[in-house]
């Protein structure tokens, strides 16, 4: 009697679909393609990245590969990881993002550190009220409010469904109580506050730039949270222009700007009226990208 040959399947396991995964999404110009893989495959199965290395020949059931599958062929595309599992990490927090809002970069964690070592060290500064404008998923608002306990801040953004996430977030890490979220264009929610921190992430992209930029950002990222005119400045003009009219004295300006900007927002800072020893801070890379100003 003869035994037909069975052809036995392969055994989708973790290990084996971290590796295949790299490799494609690497294929494909996804950047950090390791990192991503990590991501997508610890969202579907429900667990924390160091898990998938303590199993990693647990094998996936049909209905996750599918569920990945689909989540890997849109990273392909360049669809940003972050909004395909919903969430980003930022300031030692996780944080709720969807395509309204931009997804929080370690740069502007140069930012916050600041503002909170500075609070801690600056004596008037140790409960202060901070406004943060165009807040998107609420990430400075937020992280500021966790690392400087009797701080209150004002939180605001152009983009109602952007204040939603935010709103989420603050409620989700503990801190809505003191954050007020307040929506309108730049300064507008402002009106009649004096406070003691003036920080912002604001569009700060030029024409130029954005034409270099990478598709995932593009592409699925809100422009109107990232273009800044033709030379980038448009906003940050505005802020810089007219910070003194809302700052404590003492007070700080803080603003993210653009590496290539240095020299111009100096310049900026230097005419404007109310500020005084304008200069700049690194970022994790090393790179020029907070503008911070003292009210005078």
């Amino acid at each position: 009697m003869i035994q037909a040959e069975q052809t036995q399947r392969p055994v989708w396991t973790t290990r084996r679909l971290l590796a295949w995964t790299t490799d494609h999404l690497a294929k494909k110009g996804v950047e950090h393609a390791r990192l991503a893989a990590e991501m997508l495959l610890s969202h579907v199965l429900g667990v924390v990245r160091l898990k998938l290395y303590m199993d990693p020949d647990r094998p996936a059931s049909d209905l996750e590969r599918s569920a990945f599958r689909d989540l890997v062929e849109r990273a392909a595309n360049h669809e940003p990881v972050d909004y395909l599992v919903g969430c980003t990490p930022f300031f030692s927090m996780m944080l709720k993002v969807t395509p309204d809002v931009l997804v929080p970069r370690p740069s502007t964690e140069a930012l916050v550190e600041h503002v909170v070592q500075h609070a801690r060290r600056t004596p008037g500064f140790n409960s202060p009220l901070i406004a943060d404008i165009g807040t998107g998923s609420g990430a400075i608002a937020i992280a500021v409010a966790k690392h400087i306990p009797h701080c209150t801040v004002i939180a605001t953004d152009v983009s109602p469904e952007a204040l939603e996430i935010a709103s989420e977030n603050a409620h989700d890490h503990g801190v809505a109580d003191r954050i007020s979220f307040r929506e309108g264009s730049l300064l507008e929610p402002l009106a009649g506050e004096r406070v003691a921190y003036f920080v912002s992430n604001p569009p700060y992209i030029s024409d130029e730039r954005w034409q270099k930029l990478s598709r995932n950002v593009k592409d699925f990222e809100p422009g109107g949270a990232l273009r800044g005119g033709a030379d980038g400045l448009k906003f940050l003009r505005v802020l810089i222009d007219q910070a003194h009219e809302y700052l404590d004295r003492p007070g700080q300006l803080v603003l993210e700007i653009d590496d290539t900007q240095k020299e111009q927002v100096l310049a900026l800072a230097e005419a404007a009226a109310g500020l005084s020893h304008g200069h700049t801070l690194a970022d994790h890379e090393g790179l020029p990208r907070v503008l911070v100003a003292n009210s005078q």
